[in-house]
């Protein structure tokens, strides 16, 4: 058995951190190194995905859950309009491999991850 995830220690109340909202199974917090305005992440509670390819093959619907809280998170803390974006792999990026997703949102504009400002 794998150690738990950071998230699976801060949804444990291992670790401090800000749920701001959860489903029966996802919960979304803050990323601590935000890169946009709004920078929060929509995380499943089980670890059993690393990433969101496995994640799609083995439960899209836990997939579909998580863009829904996504759109959700983004209506209520920007705009609406939002990017979202999984990691996949370390030269990716991606640093916890327990899948997760960012949604990005409150003025990117083309500073933000390469965005083209046209």
């Amino acid at each position: 058995m794998s150690e738990p995830s950071i998230f699976t220690r801060i949804l444990n109340g291992e670790i401090p951190s800000e749920i701001i909202a959860e489903t029966e199974n996802a919960f979304a917090i803050r990323d601590i190194a935000p890169q946009a305005p709004v920078h929060l992440l929509v995380i499943p509670k089980s670890q059993e995905y690393r990433n969101v390819v496995e994640l799609a093959a083995g439960d899209p619907a836990l997939l579909a859950e998580l863009v829904g809280l996504a759109n959700s998170l983004a209506a209520e803390h920007s705009d609406g309009d939002f990017r979202l974006i999984f990691n996949t792999g370390g030269g990716a990026g991606q640093t916890v491999f327990h899948v997760h997703a960012h949604v990005l949102a409150g003025g990117l504009a083309e500073r933000t991850l390469g965005a083209d400002p046209r």
